[in-house]
């Protein structure tokens, strides 16, 4: 199948051969054809997105296209060398077609989806923190900790809903802080949950810290911050964050609203990987941190 992001190169990774990269463009579409390839009984190439759209006639004789596949082009096809699809967000790596799809997969460089629950909206993680700001109505906060209070209105009755997201700005990423509610078989509960706008990898470099406190209560919960490359359902479904239950909650209001101190903190890394004094610093940090959030709660 065609694919516009691919540049071909070739096979041992030396100049292309214009004749066959000539031989590889689909006449209809003018895009690098790709297994599988098909063709008409006069041998005259198409791809197969193009195959589907012009039905069983040949667009070039007019013969009927049947299913015949041209398997000397796709043998040529399988020498090139194909850049990623996401070569222009950054990635460098220039493949067989064979795995290339594989690797597109679980490409770094790949698009990461908008966190907030049920937004299809994907890009790069500064587009994505704009986004939540102006589409989400998200608040932006530079420091690692923070407390944000949540109106909770039982006027109305317990409803399935979603905060604005805080976004966060520490140790060079963003995290995002979520509070939700919802029914979980049956029962009311609220659940609030910490982001990592990154990889996975880097995720768990970080921990973070929830916490309510009220009328002389305190409860609190440390977790990872889950990436966003994991769904929300995923999250949602694993209660993978400070969950409370309704009845629970309602010791912790105060005049209908709720205060969550919520606190980022960096993980003590490998002696491999950092010198003493950095490692002095880190921790310094930490506890500076700590302090902090102490305050808040």
């Amino acid at each position: 199948m065609g694919d516009q992001s691919s540049s071909a190169s070739g096979g041992n990774g030396g100049d292309e051969d214009p004749s066959l990269r000539e031989l590889l463009e689909c006449p209809i579409c003018l895009i690098t054809m790709h297994p599988p390839i098909y063709q008409c009984k006069n041998g005259h190439p198409l791809c197969s997105a193009c195959k589907s759209k012009v039905g069983n006639q040949c667009p070039t004789c007019r013969q009927e296209l049947g299913d015949i596949r041209c398997l000397v082009l796709e043998k040529v096809a399988e020498k090139f060398k194909h850049s990623c699809k996401y070569q222009s967000s950054g990635c460098p790596e220039v493949l067989p077609y064979s795995i290339k799809s594989k690797h597109e997969e679980q490409c770094s460089f790949r698009p990461f989806n908008c966190p907030y629950p049920r937004c299809s909206v994907v890009g790069n993680i500064s587009f994505l923190v704009a986004h939540l700001k102006d589409s989400h109505n998200g608040r932006t906060s530079n420091g690692c900790s923070y407390s944000e209070r949540y109106i909770i209105t039982y006027e109305t009755g317990f409803q399935d809903r979603t905060w604005k997201p805080v976004v966060f700005h520490c140790y060079g990423h963003y995290f995002c802080l979520f509070f939700e509610s919802f029914h979980l078989s049956g029962s009311p509960i609220y659940l609030a949950y910490v982001r990592f706008m990154g990889e996975d990898n880097e995720a768990r470099k970080y921990s973070y810290g929830l916490a309510v406190k009220t009328n002389g209560r305190k409860m609190t919960w440390e977790g990872i911050p889950r990436s966003i490359r994991d769904s929300h359902e995923s999250i949602r479904d694993s209660l993978d964050g400070f969950m409370i239950h309704s009845d629970m909650a309602t010791f912790f209001f105060e005049e209908d609203i709720m205060r969550v101190a919520c606190w980022i903190l960096q993980e003590q890394q490998t002696a491999g990987n950092t010198s003493a004094e950095e490692t002095r610093d880190q921790k310094l940090e930490n506890l500076c941190q700590l302090w902090k959030n102490l305050q808040l709660i």
